[in-house]
């Protein structure tokens, strides 16, 4: 449903207010769990490109175990980096009809092929039986 023009007004004027406080914005964002799922992945990337450094010095320097070590540190870095753009992609709550559940492991994995072709079976109109 649209806002009134006069609740877009004092939206925006919120809004604005908002904008201008910064311990405000600052809370917000420390709130925010996008914001440490981001950070998250900048620290997985350095570490990455790291993990490479120790690779290359293990390969010029000769030492078989600092390379895998590099590379294990590396691989390490890369798993949690996909952890973390998981947490960036999806959210924790879902609002359906003006409620909000939390997700959980079991309600993802619960909507494959079958229960989809469950589903239409069931909202297929009367005449086609």
């Amino acid at each position: 449903m649209p806002l009134s023009e006069h609740e877009q007004r004092l939206f925006d004027q919120i809004e604005r207010s908002l904008a201008e406080d910064p311990k405000f914005a600052s809370a917000v964002r420390a709130s925010d769990p996008r914001f440490h799922a981001r950070r998250r992945l900048l620290i997985a990337a350095f570490v990455i490109v790291l993990g490479l450094t120790v690779v290359v010095y293990g390969t010029v320097s000769q030492n078989p175990p600092l390379g895998v070590a590099g590379f294990v540190i590396m691989l390490g870095s890369a798993a949690f980096a996909m952890q973390s753009r998981r947490r960036v992609q999806t959210p924790d709550l879902k609002s359906v009809g003006g409620t909000a559940s939390r997700r959980t492991r079991s309600s993802r994995k619960s909507g494959g092929f079958l229960d989809r072709l469950e589903d239409r079976w069931r909202q297929r109109p009367e005449g086609h039986r």
